[in-house]
């Protein structure tokens, strides 16, 4: 990775792919922003929720230019596939290179934000490259609640142009983006023991697609808590199931691609579970065959096991999976092939104190509407009996399309690559909503290079789009 181009870029990201940085574990790369401060003799501060700010002097020429706050999020995504031995506490990300791609070995990459963060740190640390004053803020803990940007203080910038670095598509510049709330269901259940004359066994769904719950909600792709439900729902409706274990998806914002229970049924039904699994593959082979070529659905004998979940919660279960609503909800009639509304199944968990842990995440434009699917999660997930919470949200980002920001990046994409760019507002949540809470006159736009696979262990960044990224930044921050 270190012989790519740009050099400065592509280093700073190898360095940051050394780092582990789970969500809510960011301390080593926050030193390591501090140290690379030092060593540069930059500004830098950081506030109580562990925001790091690097200021940079403007080049000469640029003294009295406005100062430009970049930002990106220190965090990433901690996915990797259920065969791949791994700890995002205390690996490196191991990485390599497949054409024009850079990839991870069963892993996320972080590209997502880390590249973001890589240019950021290139930017501080050439003396070659023209531009204003900047404000460099990198922020924690985005992919698990906004913590940092929720958090970040009304006095801690002083810029009033940001550009986030967070987008992951080509050519396009983001001046919008959905609101966001998380709504969980906690379901009680006593052990029972388990039935005698029962055959045991596991059905486990993997090889899924999976990806960013509001980037590619749109897609298509399959959840594998709603594919193992199905399936088990189908035989509970002809037998007694009793569910022992049930596990699926890890994260609030993404699509799960995997997901596997330890089940029984009666002995005399060990041959129709397997039909009925037969029928079943059949059915999605239709319905999703040509979006998840990869798909997997084994079923496995299994041990007998000592208990199962009581049968009024297990059937309650069932039902609430089957009913809770997961995908696009509505499309945008502002924004032409822009989701509107959507929601996630993101995940399901038990817990040593005997409760059923069930994760969803709801993302709308529209302020009243995100509430509103919110709600009807809540009411499927109050007629199993479940407790039910939500999370506080995040709001949304309201287009400006006469942004001056924009029209800079507009300019420069043209004199650089001879195209317009697109411009566009996003389903998935970025903070940049929640910096307009704070600074209210901040004149702000999002661009990052092409990824794929976000949130999952596909991810891969593309080599060609960063170096295109890079020129275009350098290109904004010349003429701003």
């Amino acid at each position: 990775m270190k012989t790519l181009e740009p050099s400065l870029v592509w280093n700073f990201f190898h360095d940051i792919t050394q780092i582990p940085r789970p969500s809510k574990r960011e301390e080593r790369m926050i030193a390591y922003l501090k140290n690379f401060s030092s060593d540069n003799n930059l500004i830098c501060k950081s506030d109580a929720a562990g925001n790091v700010l690097i200021c940079k002097a403007a080049t000469p020429g640029f003294e009295d230019s406005k100062t430009v706050v970049l930002q990106a999020h220190i965090d990433m995504v901690c996915e990797k596939n259920s065969d791949v031995d791994f700890n995002f506490e205390t690996d490196t990300i191991q990485t390599y290179i497949e054409d024009d791609w850079v990839k991870a070995k069963g892993t996320t990459l972080g590209g997502d934000n880390g590249i973001g963060m890589a240019m950021m740190l290139a930017l501080l640390a050439s003396d070659d490259i023209s531009h204003p004053a900047l404000e460099c803020l990198f922020t924690v803990d985005e992919e698990t609640g906004l913590t940092g940007a929720f958090a970040l203080e009304k006095n801690f910038l002083t810029g009033q142009t940001l550009i986030n670095l967070d987008s992951e598509d080509d050519g396009e510049i983001f001046v919008g983006c959905a609101g966001g709330i998380d709504t969980t269901a906690k379901l009680s259940y006593t052990n029972e023991k388990s039935p005698e004359g029962y055959f045991s066994f596991s059905v486990t769904v993997k090889g899924l697609t999976g990806g960013h719950s509001g980037d590619d909600i749109n897609k298509g792709r399959g959840n594998a808590n709603k594919i193992l439900n199905r399936y088990l729902w189908k035989i509970n409706k002809v037998t007694d199931l009793r569910i022992s274990k049930i596990d699926g998806g890890n994260l609030r914002n993404a699509i799960p691609r995997e997901a596997q229970a330890t089940v029984c049924v009666p002995y005399s039904e060990k041959e129709n579970v397997r039909v009925l699994l037969n029928h079943y593959i059949a059915e999605l082979d239709i319905e999703l065959g040509d979006v998840e070529p990869k798909m997997q659905i084994l079923l496995e004998s299994e041990i007998m096991p000592e208990s199962v979940i009581d049968k009024k919660t297990s059937d309650a279960l069932l039902n609430l999976l089957y009913a809770c609503p997961h995908g696009v909800k509505a499309m945008s009639r502002v924004m032409p092939n822009m989701v509107e509304t959507s929601t996630n199944l993101a995940s399901i968990k038990m817990t040593e104190n005997q409760e059923i842990i069930i994760t969803t995440s709801q993302r709308s434009s529209v302020e009243s509407s995100k509430y509103d699917i919110a709600n009807q999660v809540e009411a499927v997930l109050l007629l199993s009996g479940a407790k039910v919470s939500h999370g506080d949200g995040y709001p949304g980002w309201k287009p400006n399309l006469k942004s001056d920001v924009l029209k800079i990046a507009q300019q420069s994409y043209k004199t650089l690559f001879h195209s317009e760019p697109n411009i566009r507002a996003i389903h998935a949540g970025l903070e940049c909503g929640l910096f307009l809470e704070k600074y209210p006159n901040l004149d702000m736009i999002s661009i990052g290079p092409q990824m794929y696979g976000v949130h999952s262990p596909d991810e891969r960044l593309s080599i060609s789009s960063t170096q295109k990224c890079w020129k275009w930044l350098v290109e904004i921050l010349k003429n701003s």
